[in-house]
């Protein structure tokens, strides 16, 4: 889509107006209803410390076989053991791209992408170019996403917007603009720059997409327990990003066996 900036501008102004207006979603069944299955299904498995060794990437990926996790979530360096690891199974390598800042060329994020496509990876999370959102260079921002997922080669790409750095008019803006490059899904945030998911974040964002129809909301960022893993998806996440999928699961478990 080759609008100008103040085309974009225009739009996204159109497009708050709108979201604003909407009610909140409401999902047909809660989240309780999942079974253990389903719940781990909604989950990527995630290791992003800088200092993540080869064998806490191993452990990693043996737990997402144990419980049957959606992904793995990685770092670039990490994605091909991931794969080889993960190879044959139901959950699948993921890698972010230009993390944790977001603030890379386009190209880098570009290459990055693709190189990660080449060493296995099947999801791709990017972070948004925060700064140039903030300052409404919309026409930017569409171009960055655009890259990385022309870059991906079909593989489905999530948009970090680091909602803790963005006014409500801000996120539905950058879920708006995420849509139109074609990204995948919408996530909340790093975990990098503090705070983290919120429940008001994710059903903004679901209310922003929801136009869309197949794209998705991500949320990711201090999802530690049970009961806020739960919280997200009664607010209409579609998949988790967490590093406490194991506890999450297991407390699933002792609760009766559903989530």
């Amino acid at each position: 889509m080759a609008l100008t900036n103040v085309e974009w501008a225009s739009l996204v102004k159109e497009k708050i107006s709108e979201v604003f207006k909407l009610p909140d979603f409401s999902r047909a069944t809660p989240a309780s209803a999942l079974s253990n299955d389903e719940l781990a299904f909604t989950i990527d498995h995630t290791l992003l410390k800088p200092d993540a060794t080869p064998a806490q990437i191993d452990e990693l990926c043996d737990q997402a076989l144990q419980y049957k996790f959606k992904s793995c979530c990685v770092n670039g360096v990490h994605i091909e053991q991931v794969a080889r690891r993960l190879k044959g199974s139901s959950s699948i390598p993921c890698c972010v791209i230009g993390f944790p800042l977001g603030a890379g060329s386009s190209k880098s994020k570009a290459f990055e992408a693709a190189q990660a496509v080449s060493d296995g990876a099947k999801e791709i999370d990017m972070v948004i170019s925060i700064g140039a959102l903030k300052t409404g260079e919309y026409s930017r921002v569409y171009d960055d996403i655009r890259a990385v997922v022309d870059a991906s080669a079909g593989n489905l790409v999530k948009v970090i917007l680091e909602t803790v750095f963005l006014s409500d008019e801000e996120k539905v803006a950058a879920a708006f603009i995420s849509a139109e490059a074609g990204a995948a899904f919408v996530k909340t945030c790093t975990g990098f720059s503090g705070g983290g998911a919120s429940a008001a974040d994710v059903a903004l964002m679901k209310k922003s997409v929801a136009y869309k129809g197949s794209v998705m909301v991500k949320a990711s960022a201090g999802i530690r327990s049970y009961e806020k893993c739960l919280e997200m998806l009664d607010a209409g996440a579609d998949r988790i990003g967490t590093s406490s999928g194991v506890p999450i699961i297991e407390k699933a478990v002792s609760h009766g066996g559903t989530y």
